[in-house]
């Protein structure tokens, strides 16, 4: 069996009268890219923070490799928070290789691989600019850097594509992805539920502290979703207690089946007043159960819990 980088059990803190986590206990798997999930004020920040030694635990155990976080392990950890911070009076260069050499890198090292990276991104001509000349999006950028350079054993990213346009979010899911094939867990909190369906192996979902949904993706996708069936198709569709057409345009429709779907298909391949040009077997989206499992409640947005 895999062996665990993260093990968490039992997890409880709360902030004066207030539970924030409640009895929450997972694993995260060696070399795997793991989902963390939930909406603002879920637990997701603070479960993070509590792993790294900057919040309390209440009670319950929070395992890296075995043991509890320790300064002297943070250069095998890169984490990229959700609150970003770069010394913008300094150039690009500079605040990149200050980084790298806090983590152990020498000169030569740090100028190199940040160099690379800056390469990597589009940004190599940005070298000697000031931070504060860049756009957010380029800010992002190295900061994700200062982030990977080092090449931790262990990648925590915080709502890691905040920020960025679509064509900058696919260039950071093809780097996460280039981490993690070097051999680097990583751990995604992210509000971004078609990227982790696109990325990660396993995934847990918060509701107010406790944990919602936990496994791998396809698992919580065929747990916690639910079938439907897109029809696409000319004539008239009938009503039948087979299923229920819970969507109908013109030549579209989307079922609920109640039976086989292969029986359904049969059923409406019969008749001679209806086409059927396509027919599909679908499962909720993760977006689609996310929704499902908060519903209409308004949880209190507080930033950073």
């Amino acid at each position: 069996m895999t062996k665990s980088i993260i093990s968490i059990k039992d997890f409880n803190l709360s902030f004066g009268s207030k539970k924030i986590v409640e009895n929450l206990s997972f694993e995260v798997r060696k070399g795997e890219i793991f989902g963390f999930l939930g909406s603002n004020g879920s637990g997701k920040t603070t479960t993070i923070r509590a792993l790294l030694g900057i919040y309390q635990a209440d009670s319950g155990e929070l395992l890296i490799n075995g043991k509890k976080f320790s300064p002297e392990d943070g250069g095998k950890i890169g984490y990229l928070p959700e609150e970003r911070g770069l010394y913008k009076k300094e150039t690009v260069i500079d605040t990149m290789v200050y980084f790298a050499q806090l983590k152990g890198l020498s000169k030569k090292d740090a100028l190199e691989n940040s160099m690379k990276f800056l390469k990597r991104v589009g940004l190599e001509d940005k070298a000697k600019l000031k931070v504060e000349k860049l756009s957010g999006g380029q800010q992002q950028k190295i900061q994700l850097g200062i982030t990977i350079i080092g090449q931790p054993d262990l990648l925590i990213l915080d709502e890691p594509t905040k920020g960025f346009d679509p064509v900058n979010r696919e260039l950071l899911m093809e780097i996460i992805k280039e981490e993690n094939a070097r051999g680097a867990t990583v751990i995604m909190i992210t509000h971004q539920m078609e990227e982790v369906e696109k990325i990660c192996d396993r995934a847990i979902l918060l509701k107010n502290g406790k944990c919602e949904a936990y496994g791998k993706v396809d698992e919580i996708r065929e747990k916690y979703g639910e079938k439907r069936i897109v029809l696409e198709f000319s004539g008239k569709l009938p009503k039948s207690s087979k299923y229920e057409i819970t969507k109908e345009e013109k030549n579209y429709a989307e079922l609920s089946p109640k039976a086989d779907s292969q029986e359904i298909l049969r059923e409406l391949a019969a008749r001679s007043d209806l086409i059927i040009s396509s027919f599909n077997v679908q499962t909720s989206t993760l977006n689609e159960i996310f929704l499902k499992i908060y519903g209409d409640q308004n949880e209190t947005e507080e930033k950073n819990v």
